[in-house]
């Protein structure tokens, strides 16, 4: 249908009343609009609609020279089935994804780092564990052979998951410094058949463009969060 002259005009008027400089700033890239967003000139974004959603998208970023902020990629994301949880006050074995901004220490996999990979890469092997039991002294850490004082129904054989860890990205979630029953064993890694217990995933072929993409010279790291409220991503 072809508007009269007058009426396409007054669309016109109408269209340029509502670009506003207000209006326009919700325009600018997602990192341009967050608290803090690691320091680095890499970012993935992790966003969910709200906290009890289980899928969102994950987009990974590029900062410029001059400082913008460019999307490398996009992909639609997974999140817990308990949905997304505060991550300094999350409780382990919620099946929440923990919000906030994070590290990526290093990457792993049951099958060989992605062309280009630069970030550091653990191949899981017969003998990898990842320990979750909160009596343990390896606590919230990859083991080879499972320690005596962690439980194997308190920890994850990484081999039992050739799918959703054919490749991943450790998120430095009560890592460094883990605090006992806030959970362990957060990754950034392949979709399996629904949401996760508590990780954020994606399909293969995104997770193996973000290992490509990602460099360690540009200090990536990974904000977890929701479109508005109280754990929206921009508070991180």
């Amino acid at each position: 249908m072809i508007l009269p002259r007058t009426a396409a005009v007054a669309l016109a008027s109408l269209a340029l009343a509502v670009v506003s400089p207000a209006s326009a700033s919700f325009e600018r890239p997602l990192p341009a609009r967050m608290a803090d967003t690691g320091g680095g000139r890499q970012l993935i974004t992790a966003v969910a609609a709200d906290p009890a959603a289980t899928t969102g998208t994950v987009t990974w970023w590029d900062r410029r020279p001059g400082g913008k902020w460019v999307a490398a990629g996009s992909a639609a994301a997974r999140f817990g089935a308990g949905g997304l949880a505060e991550g300094a006050s999350r409780r382990q074995n919620t099946a929440t994804t923990p919000t906030g901004l994070y590290g990526l220490p290093y990457a792993f996999g049951t099958q060989p780092p992605p062309p280009g990979t630069r970030v550091a890469y653990r191949r899981i092997g017969p003998r990898s564990w990842w320990c979750q039991d909160n009596a343990s002294r390896a606590y919230n850490r990859w083991v080879e052979g499972l320690p005596r004082d962690c439980r194997a129904g308190e920890a994850e054989k990484l081999d039992s998951y050739r799918t959703q860890y054919a490749h991943a990205l450790l998120v430095d979630f009560n890592y460094h410094r883990p605090v006992r029953g806030r959970g362990a064993g957060i990754f950034l890694h392949v979709n399996g058949r629904a949401a996760t217990a508590g990780c954020v995933s994606v399909p293969a072929g995104a997770m193996r463009r973000i290992l490509s993409w990602a460099d360690p010279a540009r200090a990536p790291h990974l904000a977890v969060g929701t479109a508005a409220g109280d754990t929206a991503i921009t508070r991180y």
